[in-house]
């Protein structure tokens, strides 16, 4: 389902579609729904999935910079209602605005996702591959399987910040947070073995590009001026993961592929 193009956003729609938004301003965005899911206490897979209506709306419609925010909320409305027992209400919506919208403009543009979506709400994202490699490829039982969780999260709400990481299918992200999240945890060991080669379908040689894009997240190198997800990972309930860094060099014997 993943590779299916009607469930892709285009990696170049900021460069090819929209004329007033910027990649910048899409960062801002998402730095703002995770605070907004926190609020609301949404589940992980409400976020991921609003992010994934954003990115397929905005390659398909060019859309004024004002508009930016209210196109926010009303897909977090359509994946909170798809994902969530109980989800927010429109006017919940609205009010975390400051009620720079109206529920008419809100509803409106559920309506003009929806149809885009051609309501087909699911999907895989990258949360989806996530929980199913970090259950598969966890082997020391020394180790808390929930610093592993925690981290892989993390990093993976970090992918959502930057542009640039939808070039990449979402399996792919989630296999390469897997990678930077054992190389953080233990990084005298190689990260990548033929289990997780297995379990993932990817050689560590594929992943190069988005292994080095979510390590240059973790260490602060892009979208570095927005906290929102740092900070709600150096809570407690968290196991203070965001503070755990990677060595700033990842060992190049790492990207060897595994012999067969």
């Amino acid at each position: 389902m993943q590779v299916e193009p009607r469930r892709r956003p285009r990696s170049d729609y900021i460069e090819a579609v929209q004329s007033d938004v910027t990649a910048n301003m899409r960062t801002i965005l998402v730095d703002w729904l995770v605070e907004v899911a926190e609020e609301y206490k949404l589940v992980a897979d409400t976020l991921y999935l609003a992010i994934s209506y954003i990115d397929r709306f905005l390659s398909a419609n060019a859309l004024s910079r004002d508009k930016l925010q209210l196109l926010g909320v009303a897909a977090m409305l359509i994946a909170a209602k798809y994902e969530e027992i109980s989800p927010p209400h429109a006017e919940d919506f609205c009010y975390i605005t400051d009620n720079t919208y109206t529920k008419q403009e809100l509803v409106k543009m559920e309506s003009d996702i929806l149809k885009l979506l051609q309501f087909e709400l699911g999907n895989p994202t990258i949360k989806t591959f996530l929980r199913r490699f970090t259950r598969s490829a966890h082997e020391d039982k020394k180790r808390s399987i929930l610093l592993m969780e925690f981290l892989g999260s993390y990093l993976a709400e970090l992918s959502l910040l930057d542009y640039g990481c939808l070039r990449f299918l979402p399996s792919v992200v989630a296999a390469s947070v897997m990678f930077v999240a054992r190389l953080t945890i233990d990084p005298d060991v190689n990260p990548w073995n033929k289990k997780l080669q297995k379990v993932t379908g990817y050689k560590v040689s594929e992943l190069k590009d988005c292994i080095v894009a979510i390590h240059d997240l973790q260490l602060n190198r892009k979208c570095s001026s927005l906290m929102a997800i740092r900070d709600k990972y150096k809570q407690h309930k968290f196991k203070f993961v965001s503070t755990l860094l990677p060595p700033v060099v990842i060992p190049t014997l790492y990207f060897e592929d595994i012999a067969e």
